[in-house]
């Protein structure tokens, strides 16, 4: 496959960084064959003008560009067709999907739709999330039962469903975030308490799975120059000044290189782990 890529290098990014970091880097095949479902595929503006690329925006075209056919599944249609189109521009296959991945009709229906137009699914990348609420005084119990059935529920559901229907060699991958860890860069109790959570599901999932040989890990990204992760800078001003090891943000491109390659066979005996993809942030210290 012929790959033309269209690089998004967010204007804060150094100028001593990666092609890889700043989504210029073309691919290597590493995922070639592989038929990917990602969950939360879309992007989040928030109306923010020339936003940097989100995660599941980037993980969809940086797996596309190393050969993997691509089912981009989000609420947001426009946003998961954005992706899709992205992908067949840069001379991939993609195929955009609509639903709730908090609703379990809605995920039964994604994941089969996805294997019926790949013919399969042999990786899957759950990258859902929302952040609701501010410190404990000022989270409802609603904003609290929004955020999980987004950031827990969503990823149980996408587990449950998919499962079943991953060969041997297949994998999963969940995004965390080091919130769930470091939690002086959150004032959303929530938000910290369902990412904390992923590495439990992981750890069941991940020994469910390992009879048939289908892997499942957790990806942790850090401070990410996302739409998110300006708005949430908005809300904690303090957020850009964090000291990070490696001296700058992240880029949805960087969590985009790690989930990649969770997902190939690079990866084949490695399972029930966490990867922090933080600079540093949350053990160099």
């Amino acid at each position: 496959m012929t790959v033309t890529v269209s690089p998004e290098i967010p204007g804060a990014l150094p100028a001593h960084v990666s092609e890889t970091a700043a989504g210029a880097a073309g691919g290597h095949g590493t995922l070639r064959g592989r038929r990917l479902l990602v969950v939360g595929g879309g992007q989040q503006t928030y109306d923010q003008y020339d936003p940097p690329v989100g995660i599941g925006r980037a993980i969809s075209l940086f797996a596309a560009r190393e050969g993997a056919s691509v089912a981009v599944a989000d609420i947001d249609a426009g946003a998961a067709q954005t992706t899709a189109d992205r992908i067949t521009r840069e001379g991939g296959t993609a195929y955009a999907l609509v639903g709730d991945s908090s609703n379990e009709a809605d995920v039964a229906r994604l994941v089969d739709r996805a294997a019926e137009l790949l013919g399969g699914l042999d990786a899957v990348s759950l990258n859902v999330g929302i952040a609701v609420g501010d410190h404990l005084a000022g989270t409802t119990s609603a904003d609290w039962d929004r955020v999980m059935a987004t950031n827990l529920r969503s990823p149980f559901l996408c587990c449950k469903h998919t499962l079943p229907l991953l060969p041997p060699g297949a994998a999963i991958v969940l995004t965390s975030s080091t919130a769930s860890r470091v939690v002086s860069t959150t004032e959303i109790p929530a938000y910290a308490a369902s990412k904390a959570a992923l590495s439990g599901l992981c750890a069941y999932v991940a020994k469910e799975a390992a009879p048939r040989r289908v892997r499942v890990n957790v990806v942790m990204p850090g401070l990410i120059d996302t739409s998110l992760g300006r708005l949430a800078s908005l809300v904690k001003p303090d957020r850009d000044s964090t000291p990070i090891p490696l001296g700058r943000q992240g880029t949805g491109w960087d969590v985009a290189a790690a989930t990649a390659f969770l997902l190939s066979h690079a990866a084949d005996y490695i399972t029930g782990q966490t990867l922090a993809v933080d600079g540093g942030l949350s053990e160099v210290r």
